[in-house]
């Protein structure tokens, strides 16, 4: 006999005939191991299609900057990437508690790549995420304060539940921009996730800032509660050029 939850599973989906076929088949026990097995497969289908068209809206919506995924990680190259805790931030649970991440190391190693595959999880997993380079969103804020724009694209920015900033240094801020990282910050905290990459230690994010008040504020909120992925040794790319 097809199981309640099944029935019910066809009717939130929308095959409705399918489900009255099953219903009917019940009545009729030659027919019934057949028809729930098309039942069943066709609601699996359509939730399988349902949930890889969700990835695709939100991975565009993401604007990952590479198509990268937890699955294709290199846990051999010696860059000091600790697999059992990449292997827990790819479960998402630090975004559904609102922790952050920081991962900083020198050019070459991979920081970007991590940064998009982990997006690429979250997306897998129906949490909303929004991907910018910091320069980028730096130029985007600059513009949004000319033409009105500027509360939008806050509220936008704010409504991820994971924001990813990438490449973050080493230039100082200057007052406009510490202000607008200032907003952007106090908008997340208790409230979403914000992961960060740079090339540039965290102790030395404070001179980044350049204005302490504001360091101390926008650091405050970042740091405490955040994951750390210190990646160290030789760029990657010239690891691969020399083989």
């Amino acid at each position: 006999m097809l199981a309640h939850p099944t029935l019910e599973q066809l009717h939130a989906l929308g095959l409705h005939g399918l489900a009255k076929g099953s219903r009917n088949s019940n009545k009729n026990p030659r027919r019934a191991p057949s028809s729930t097995r098309n039942g069943s497969a066709a609601a699996r289908i359509r939730t399988t299609l349902r949930r890889q068209k969700r990835f695709e809206n939100a991975r565009q919506v993401a604007r990952l900057r590479h198509s990268a995924s937890v699955e294709d990680v290199d846990y051999h190259s010696p860059r000091g990437l600790d697999r059992a805790l990449f292997l827990k931030l790819a479960a998402c649970e630090w975004i559904n508690e609102r922790r952050n991440l920081l991962i900083t190391g020198a050019s070459g190693l991979g920081k970007s790549w991590l940064a998009c595959a982990l997006g690429q999880k979250a997306c897998r997993q129906d949490i909303s995420v929004l991907y910018y380079r910091v320069p980028r969103l730096f130029t985007d804020l600059a513009i949004a304060h000319g033409d009105g724009r500027y509360a939008r694209l806050l509220r936008t920015i704010s409504r991820a539940k994971l924001l990813i900033l990438d490449d973050w240094g080493p230039e100082t801020l200057n007052p406009e921009q510490a202000r607008d990282l200032l907003e952007i910050v106090e908008d997340r905290y208790d409230a979403g996730s914000l992961m960060i990459t740079s090339q540039i230690p965290v102790d030395r994010w404070h001179d980044m800032i350049g204005i302490p008040t504001l360091a101390d504020a926008i650091l405050d909120r970042v740091i405490h509660n955040a994951y750390r992925i210190d990646l160290t040794g030789e760029s990657l790319r010239k690891q691969r050029s020399s083989t």
